[in-house]
């Protein structure tokens, strides 16, 4: 049985279709629910970008802490 998820990465891999057109066709394809579904099972959704609260994360204050840490 042919999996025809493989054979279109693989006409990307090989330079038969450009890796954009393969991700415009395939958004046009699916519909607005399942792009939504596809972009937060891949945490790439709003509910998953940070929001800056101005705090320093831990890198940061070890670096203000102990600059040679």
């Amino acid at each position: 049985m042919t999996d025809f998820r493989d054979q279109a990465i693989e006409l990307v891999e090989d330079g038969n279709l450009d890796p954009m057109m393969a991700l415009t066709m395939c958004l046009k394809w699916m519909s607005n629910d399942e792009v939504g579904e596809m972009l937060d099972a891949n945490e790439l959704s709003e509910r998953f970008q940070e929001e800056d609260d101005g705090q320093p994360d831990e890198a940061q204050e070890w670096a203000d802490f102990d600059p040679d840490c």
